[in-house]
């Protein structure tokens, strides 16, 4: 029989539970962000039957339909954009989304400051930083970082929260917890100089444990949620 997304979500909660022991963190500490790309809006609204509040979406048309498709949920669901973000679709991001966690440049965070509407709360911004070097991710560097996270925490309409990154795929507890753990130290190090950040973006289903362990704030958990994703949609 084929396992249900109430069933699974309740699964991957009891893994973040184990893992905030063993982290001997409360497991109010962790939050966990459902990642709905590719799934139709039927599973969104399975997800939030079973109590599923944050819903994370890496294209933004994809988004933005299912944000009208739930708007009479609106002010129950959290919607963060965890997927590059190109500067022509900054203003539909800034009027629509929740979170941003894919910031990675100073042009984008000021036209996401100046395009947020003045009715809404600061949009929380993540710093998209890049901990394995890869070229083909997206990210900054960490050379680049505390300049760039001083220039955003002073911009009106949003709110610095933290810092996110996507290690690539590694094997094994401790080889996973070393690139969160990089990002962690780099968090302390931005506290330290006076921003107020909370926030670390950091853990999928494949190593939520290993990100727990290092500080994760939040997890983007997909697969383990939602099975298997169909083909993808044309942002």
């Amino acid at each position: 029989m084929k396992v249900g997304i109430s069933e699974n979500i309740l699964q991957v909660r009891a893994r973040l539970a184990a893992a905030c022991a063993a982290a001997q963190r409360p497991v109010n500490d962790v939050a966990l962000l459902a990642v709905s790309k590719f799934q139709p809006v039927s599973a969104v609204l399975e997800a939030h039957q079973a109590g599923q509040r944050e819903f994370g979406e890496n294209y933004v048309q994809e988004a933005l339909d299912k944000i009208a498709a739930t708007s009479e949920l609106r002010a129950e669901l959290v919607w963060h954009l965890i997927g590059p973000l190109q500067s022509n679709k900054t203003r539909v991001v800034a009027e629509n989304f929740d979170w941003v966690h894919s910031v990675d440049r100073l042009k984008i965070a000021q036209r996401l400051s100046e395009q947020r509407p003045g009715h809404l709360p600061p949009l929380n911004i993540c710093l998209q930083v890049n901990v394995s070097g890869e070229a083909s991710k997206s990210g900054i560097s960490p050379d680049e970082l505390p300049a760039l996270a001083k220039a955003v925490s002073a911009l009106p309409g949003l709110r610095l929260r933290g810092l996110m990154s996507i290690p690539e795929p590694l094997e094994g507890l401790d080889a996973q917890r070393a690139p969160h753990a990089w990002l962690r130290r780099w968090m302390t190090e931005l506290q330290a100089q006076g921003l107020a950040l909370d926030t670390l973006s950091m853990g999928m289903s494949a190593d939520l444990e290993a990100a727990v362990l290092e500080g994760a704030t939040l997890v983007r958990v997909g697969t383990a949620l939602f099975g298997a994703r169909p083909a993808p949609q044309a942002d």
